[in-house]
């Protein structure tokens, strides 16, 4: 099975490509699985996500194309939600009637500060050689374990996206992010092998390799994800992925339907 579960449509305001250009290039691809995970809609940052009316555009219209494709693939419909303990989440999209949910940090919060800061976005780069860094890292994956004992979502988004710039920590990785993993393990959630990460300056999927191997030793289960915004990232770079998964110990990935969770081998 050839499963690609974090992706995007033109409603998060910058990503390019129709709906169906994104469901025949997986279908090219030959993947199975196949799933859209806007943007959720929230009351922060709203010029990089859809708007809460598109709501059931957003969710009819891939239900349509579900319908039009089901005999050459398996349409999944979720929502990648921004988790921050400042900003609610809208229960609307919380309690949708939809496949999975995605929970992603992308913004860390401190009481010194009146905005929280959008770490991995490049306009905000400068922030790094402002704060020490292991500093920075623990602030992010205590961010990931209090989303992961929320028990709102079904999927961790890109593990360690604070890496996206390359500044790495000096303290074990393993060590810094070994709580919030076994939250992820008591939440019975799943870690997506993301591959945007190779179309960012740390060139490597999200999480690490030694992360992952990590999430292997505490059965952990993963999924696969391009995180596409263009046509073209749909199903990028999906053979290293499976071939670095593979090579830890893993051989089944998640799927899901009406938020539940299902095993399949890839």
């Amino acid at each position: 099975m050839r499963v690609d579960l974090h992706n995007h449509t033109v409603l998060c305001n910058h990503a390019h490509g129709s709906v169906e250009e994104f469901i025949k290039r997986a279908i090219e691809l030959k993947i199975d699985y196949y799933g859209f995970t806007e943007h959720a809609p929230m009351n922060f940052d709203e010029k990089y996500r859809m708007k809460l009316y598109e709501k059931e555009f957003y969710e009819s219209s891939l239900k349509y194309y579900q319908q039009k494709y089901t005999d050459k693939i398996n349409l999944l419909i979720g929502y990648e939600v921004d988790f921050m303990q400042s900003v609610p989440m809208l229960e609307d999209i919380l309690n949708s009637k939809v496949d999975y949910l995605i929970g992603s940090v992308h913004f860390l919060e401190s009481k010194n500060e009146n905005l929280p800061w959008g770490f991995d976005n490049p306009e905000f780069i400068g922030k790094y050689k402002n704060k020490d860094i292991d500093t920075i890292w623990i602030e992010y994956f205590e961010a990931i374990k209090q989303l992961a004992k929320s028990s709102c979502f079904d999927i961790v988004g890109h593990l360690d996206l604070i890496k996206v710039f390359k500044y790495l920590p000096k303290k074990d990785i393993k060590i810094l992010a070994l709580s919030a993993l076994k939250e992820i393990k008591k939440s019975n959630m799943t870690v997506e092998i993301n591959s945007a990460g190779f179309r960012k300056p740390i060139k490597e999927q999200y999480p690490s390799k030694q992360l992952l191997e990590l999430c292997f030793e505490l059965g952990i289960d993963i999924t696969f994800s391009s995180d596409a915004h263009e046509v073209e990232q749909v199903g990028y770079c999906y053979d290293e992925v499976v071939t670095l998964a593979k090579s830890i110990g893993y051989n089944k990935c998640a799927i899901f339907k009406n938020r539940e969770k299902a095993l399949v081998e890839f």
